[in-house]
């Protein structure tokens, strides 16, 4: 019996680079979406997909935990820096959000 092999016959490189940023790498679809006058690229990204690293959401600032099914966005003229991590519907309700105002304990909620 042969030893299994744990690496894809005739992989030339040992790991992924930077530049390897294809829309199916991540288990999901990709598409542009026009928000606040320019477009975003959108991709949205599997839970089995999403292994290794959790993120904070910008819309709800809550923590987008590991393999939990999310959006990436960033906008397209930008690098891979600009990307940001969004829970499927704080990216669905970003236009029904207002800022995140700062209240005191006793201040009224209207």
């Amino acid at each position: 019996m042969s030893p299994r092999r744990n690496r894809p016959k005739g992989a030339g490189s040992s790991g992924r680079s930077a530049e390897d940023d294809r829309p199916g790498r991540y288990g999901g679809w990709q598409s542009t979406e026009d928000w606040h006058g320019e477009a975003w690229s959108v991709r949205h990204v599997a839970g089995a997909s999403a292994q290794g690293k959790a993120y904070r959401c910008p819309g709800c600032e809550q923590m987008i935990p590991d393999g939990v099914p999310h959006v990436v966005a960033w906008p397209e003229h930008s690098g891979v820096d600009d990307r940001r991590h969004w829970h499927r519907a704080c990216w669905n309700a970003k236009d029904r959000r207002t800022t995140r105002v700062q209240r005191s304990r006793n201040a009224p909620k209207f």
